[in-house]
């Protein structure tokens, strides 16, 4: 979602501007993307790889 269509309740004017105290915390909250600054897609991809590592670590424990 964007925040760019977005009006504000307490000042009506568009929160992308970021006018009043309100405006701009949600524009700060819109804007935060994932787990410490990742996107949800970086960390799927980070998973399947530890998947794969954690899989090839047990294969060669095994041996």
């Amino acid at each position: 979602m964007s925040c760019e269509h977005l009006v504000c309740a307490q000042c009506a004017h568009p929160v992308i501007e970021g006018r009043c105290p309100l405006c701009r915390a949600n524009r700060e909250r819109m804007h935060q993307h994932g787990f410490a600054g990742l996107s949800p897609a970086l960390i799927a991809v980070l998973l399947v790889v530890l998947l794969f590592a954690t899989l090839a670590a047990e294969h060669l424990v095994i041996r």
